[in-house]
């Protein structure tokens, strides 16, 4: 793969991952709450879900969404209906943040957690097979440069994913009143609807 191609994909893999998404917000949420390592976890789950839909849509399933409206409605839908879920946990949870004294889930519960978001919006397997083929030279080997965009990827997700629990551990140490726990919550209660409710009305 030329260098060049290499490293306008990795200048734009890193604008992409830092953008603030559900994924992220999952890391800064669980980070606050259960500490950086704890949410390693979550981390797996969503790297696994990740990997997953890029997965699916190697093996066609992009090209099913795109040319079918009603799936990609009903797949979209539940989705959003997800993190729409996610947000109402997040408001009710009020005063209580669950710090890392007490984890209150088990590492399991995490990595589903981080699996169930990550698999919360098919358009990422639209934007895998839209976006990642785009670096590929048709010329050259086509195994070697599918290897080193999806490392590349992973490597540039796992470190935005990492800084954004981090983040939120230094977080949890602004949070030492009630009335800011109860404002982190609800923040990220609002910031899931928001999400959420962008994915429903997003069209393909």
């Amino acid at each position: 793969m030329p260098l060049d191609t290499l490293l306008t994909f990795i200048a734009t893999t890193m604008f992409i991952s830092a953008t603030p998404g559900p994924n992220m917000l999952l890391m800064l949420s669980h980070g606050a709450r259960f500490g950086w390592r704890a949410t390693l976890a979550t981390m797996a789950g969503a790297l696994s879900g990740l990997a997953l839909l890029i997965g699916l849509s190697a093996l066609g399933l992009a090209a099913v969404l795109a040319a079918s409206t009603t799936l990609f409605t009903i797949l979209k839908l539940a989705g959003a209906a997800y993190l729409l879920y996610l947000g109402w946990q997040c408001w009710q949870a009020g005063v209580e943040l669950n710090l890392p004294t007490a984890f209150g889930e088990t590492g399991l519960a995490r990595y589903r957690t981080g699996l169930a978001v990550a698999l919360s919006n098919p358009k990422a397997i639209l934007f895998a097979s839209a976006f990642l083929p785009q670096f590929i030279q048709p010329a050259l080997p086509q195994g070697q440069q599918w290897a080193v965009l999806l490392v590349t990827f992973f490597l540039i997700e796992s470190g935005w994913q990492l800084a954004y629990a981090v983040g939120g551990v230094s977080l949890a140490r602004w949070l030492s009143a009630p009335r800011r726990v109860r404002f982190f919550n609800r923040s990220c209660g609002i910031a899931f609807w928001a999400v959420g409710g962008m994915l429903a009305l997003a069209r393909r």
